[in-house]
């Protein structure tokens, strides 16, 4: 059983900084918070897609992880591989984050396609994959979604990395997300624009604008013209490609109440959606508005913020309806 070099096998990656998968371009950090670069050298959404021949027992998976200091509150926070197949989770193994260890996933006899979505804590890092009693090949490559947002983009209090609205609807797509969520960032920072202006993908969408209510607050204005300013330095290095805008989804306790500089989210939520109406009168014909506030109730929230897995999945369904008109141009 030969050990494979994992690249070809990897999805959902946007640079590299050696072997670690990392969401921002290493060779301009320096522009960044400091929260959204801590936030990019976690690999979230990184994925293991392959095709496995009928008859392979298993697929082992070499990695590296972050171990915990004794201190730590991750500490007690099990590391978990996911195998699917299509838009079933099939199995999930349980490990411990360790500076070299091999995990286990058996397969199905009849073999197929599948993707192992890989725990987020501690950085993981797949150094080599092999075949027990059968072969791999990597998975056919699908068109590259680039996802930017905050925390509910990253996917916070989903129950598993795989039940993200990023994850979830690439998977009804048929799509390769690179989850570009920051927890506590996404705050329409222009250095991530360019960014995404240098990556490649044939999709784009956007969905941040909560962070700008308090996290460091905007006004109405300021986040009209941030909203424009961001779209159009995405523009530079994506003039025509697909790009949709899901402005902020429901914050019941910010919906009407105003942050420092006296904009509620519902004002903030307003200028974004009316710069995306604007760009597209202006001539932008690729670029599609999703008005996030109906998308999700009270009840589809875990934290009064943070959707839970129901909310999840209605966050994936309405992106992946809004998608669907250009997946078929």
């Amino acid at each position: 059983m030969n050990w494979l070099e994992p690249e070809p096998f990897l999805r959902g990656t946007a640079w590299r900084d050696g072997d670690r998968p990392v969401r921002a371009d290493p060779a301009d950090l320096g522009r960044l918070p400091w929260d959204v670069a801590e936030r990019a050298a976690l690999p979230i959404g990184v994925r293991v897609e392959f095709r496995a021949a009928p008859g392979t027992a298993a697929v082992e998976l070499r990695y590296r992880a972050a171990v915990p200091g004794a201190g730590d509150a991750l500490r007690e926070l099990r590391h978990a591989f996911a195998l699917w197949h299509g838009g079933r989770c099939l199995a999930e193994v349980f490990a411990e984050p360790a500076e070299e260890s091999v995990v286990r996933l058996r397969l199905p006899p009849a073999g197929g396609e599948f993707t192992v979505h890989l725990p987020e804590a501690q950085a993981p890092v797949v150094r080599a994959l092999r075949a027990v009693d059968g072969s791999l090949s990597p998975a056919p490559r699908r068109p590259r979604w680039l996802v930017h947002g905050d925390s509910i983009t990253e996917g916070w209090w989903s129950t598993r990395p795989a039940h993200s609205w990023p994850a979830a609807a690439g998977r009804t797509l048929g799509l390769d997300p690179v989850n570009l969520g920051y927890a506590g960032g996404a705050r329409g920072e222009l250095p991530l624009a360019e960014h995404l202006a240098r990556l490649p993908g044939e999709l784009i969408t956007l969905a941040f604008g909560t962070n700008c209510w308090a996290s460091v607050p905007c006004s109405a204005p300021l986040l009209y013209e941030t909203t424009r300013a961001f779209v159009g330095l995405v523009r530079r290095g994506h003039p025509a490609v697909p790009l949709l805008l899901l402005s902020p989804v429901l914050r019941p306790a910010a919906e009407h109440t105003g942050n420092a500089l006296g904009a509620t989210l519902a004002e903030l939520r307003g200028a974004m959606e009316e710069a995306v109406r604007d760009l597209v009168a202006d001539g932008d014909g690729r670029l599609a508005l999703l008005p996030g506030g109906g998308l999700l109730t009270a009840a589809d929230l875990a934290d009064g913020l943070h959707p839970n897995d129901r909310g999840h999945a209605r966050i994936a369904a309405a992106v992946a309806g809004a998608l669907r008109p250009w997946l078929r141009t």
